[in-house]
């Protein structure tokens, strides 16, 4: 689904140069029947019509681009467990039993990624050392203690950092300690998604690119969805359209804000180089409010992503800082080949939790991934089938709400950049 402030600069990627064929997803072109209809080609949307259709329920997707179009397609591609709150403060926030169902879910959620990639033979570069959280003070060493603390006491195979030990794991000295959580991995996520859809495909849905929907009428059995070409009369519809929602609902669109994220990557690095550089196949991000994310590729290119920007200007300014970024963390980098820039726009709530809503009955949306998308919008298109395929509420593994729209939402882009601001003065100390 495009939307406002999309821009070319965003879409030409390294995961696009380096893309799998993509399978076979024509417009839609005919009048269907379906079980479910999903609305959105990206994790939550596929992982919701794979999991339908491995249930045995008819389920047709319906993406206005191509799969993995989106965000979906041009994350940093890291696999990262948990929610942005840490396990404590989720049981206290949702109560007991909900709230370890959400850690579990979370925490979990790479798990379910790795062995989807395992079970449909998804070619997509997946390694799993694990993700490093890289403390930028000493508040945030204390703030990495215990959180390794609170997810070891449940199980996870999760450690704190001392300085060398970060320092070694990430071939730089730039951070004072952290934690490594060996749940955690990467993947190259279009090709992901690619797989996602050749899953889904063989498990029986049907899915349509090239299809956006233009409505969204009740009818007394269910909906009828149009697109340009052709409709769906379905008894269930799913929206997993995250940062990319269209106006079809009125207030699911402005329950989020969407937020640019942009990265770039260099050329191949020399094999020294190479070597120097997240020796040992992790991934990584950093405590900051306005944290930066960095990985190797599996062809040993060095990829950096952060917070974008609202217009031209701004993308291609937050792309140099990024650039600069990434050779003070790294000087043996020296003046690398900037070979690709890029960037999507991600779902955020205020929050910083998904979102799972039944706007009505039978129209149902997960969204709101804050920059987690990987791993938790594959698990929420599992809990999103469940209970588009009957499973009670209570039973769910995540709280359905309703929808809270963002008050004065026509401010959220200078409230974001205000936000921004204040949030690089918190980084300084």
């Amino acid at each position: 689904m495009i939307i406002e402030n999309e821009r070319p600069v965003l879409s030409s990627s390294t995961w696009t140069a380096t893309a799998n064929a993509r399978p076979d997803t024509p417009p839609l072109r005919e009048d269907l029947q379906s079980d479910v209809t999903v609305v959105g080609g990206g994790y939550t949307g596929l992982s919701t019509a794979l999991h339908l259709a491995e249930k045995g329920v008819s389920v047709t997707l319906l993406e206005a681009e191509h799969p993995g179009w989106g965000a979906s397609g041009r994350n940093g591609g890291q696999v990262i467990p948990g929610l942005k709150e840490d396990p404590d403060t989720i049981e206290e926030m949702f109560g007991p039993e909900m709230g370890r169902r959400m850690v579990r879910l979370s925490g979990a959620a790479p798990d379910l990624v790795f062995s989807l990639i395992d079970t449909y033979g998804i070619d997509c570069g997946a390694v799993r050392e694990g993700w490093i959280q890289s403390a930028h003070n000493a508040e945030a060493v204390r703030t990495c203690q215990e959180r390794a603390e609170q997810w070891q006491r449940r199980g996870a195979d999760i450690e704190a950092l001392n300085k060398q030990q970060v320092d070694d794991l990430l071939g730089s000295e730039a951070y004072h300690g952290g934690l490594i959580d060996r749940r955690g991995g990467g993947v190259h996520p279009l090709n992901y998604t690619l797989g996602l859809a050749r899953a889904a495909i063989a498990q029986g849905a049907r899915v349509f690119g090239h299809s956006r929907v233009i409505s969204l009428d009740r009818r007394s059995d269910g909906f009828l969805v149009r697109t340009a070409l052709g409709s769906v009369h379905t008894g269930k519809v799913v929206l997993a359209t995250n940062a990319y929602t269209p106006d079809l609902t009125g207030r699911l669109r402005r329950s989020m804000v969407p937020a640019c994220s942009v990265q770039v990557a260099t050329a191949p690095l020399s094999e020294n180089v190479r070597r120097s550089i997240l020796p040992y196949g992790h991934v990584a991000s950093d405590t900051r409010k306005l944290l930066v994310y960095y990985r190797l590729d599996e062809h040993g290119r060095f990829l950096i992503g952060g917070r974008g920007a609202y217009g031209d200007g701004g993308i291609e300014a937050q792309m140099a800082r990024l650039r600069a970024r990434a050779c003070q963390l790294y000087p043996q980098l020296g003046e690398p080949d900037w070979e690709h820039r890029w960037g999507g726009f991600v779902a955020m709530t205020r929050d910083h939790f998904p979102h799972l809503h039944e706007i009505e009955p039978g129209l149902i949306a997960g969204l709101g991934f804050n920059g987690r998308g990987v791993a938790m919008a594959t698990a929420m298109g599992r809990v999103l089938a469940d209970k588009a395929s009957g499973t009670a509420d209570k039973d769910l593994d995540f709280p359905v709400t309703p929808v809270r729209t963002i008050p004065f939402y026509f401010l959220r882009k200078p409230a974001v950049s205000v936000l921004a601001a204040w949030y690089a003065l918190v980084d300084r100390t």
